[in-house]
């Protein structure tokens, strides 16, 4: 059973950068599809970025250019580059897990992290 610890999160001036970390245990990079979303207050849950059981990585579209999802391997830990930070990535940023699906619908993933908070002002 993956479980799945973030850190990272914290409070930046617009135009700064900021690393996001998700520490997955008991992961087989080939059995999961994992996958970084974001909630801000009053919001819905959304897709940021996500990479799949083969390893293909797909943005959202308002963060693509600005931020990169990668990993690595022998640290069981995805990270999330986030550079050129606006206001409006400002949220509770999550990591998620799902042996099936890789989508930008957070209905599909089983597990979850318990978050980290990104402000940005």
């Amino acid at each position: 059973h993956v479980q799945l610890v973030e850190s990272g999160g914290g409070s930046v001036q617009a135009g700064g950068s900021l690393r996001l970390s998700c520490v997955v245990s008991q992961y087989t990079y080939s059995q999961y599809c994992l996958g970084w979303f974001r909630q801000a207050p009053g919001k819905e849950r959304e897709g940021v970025a996500s990479i799949d059981r083969f390893g293909f990585i797909a943005y959202a579209g308002s963060v693509r250019g600005r931020f990169i999802l990668s990993r690595d391997n022998a640290k069981n830990t995805l990270y999330l580059q986030m550079n050129s930070l606006k206001p409006e990535d400002t949220a509770m940023y999550y990591c998620a897990a799902d042996p099936v699906a890789c989508s930008w619908s957070p209905a599909d993933f089983g597990t979850w992290g318990q978050g980290t908070q990104v402000t940005v002002s």
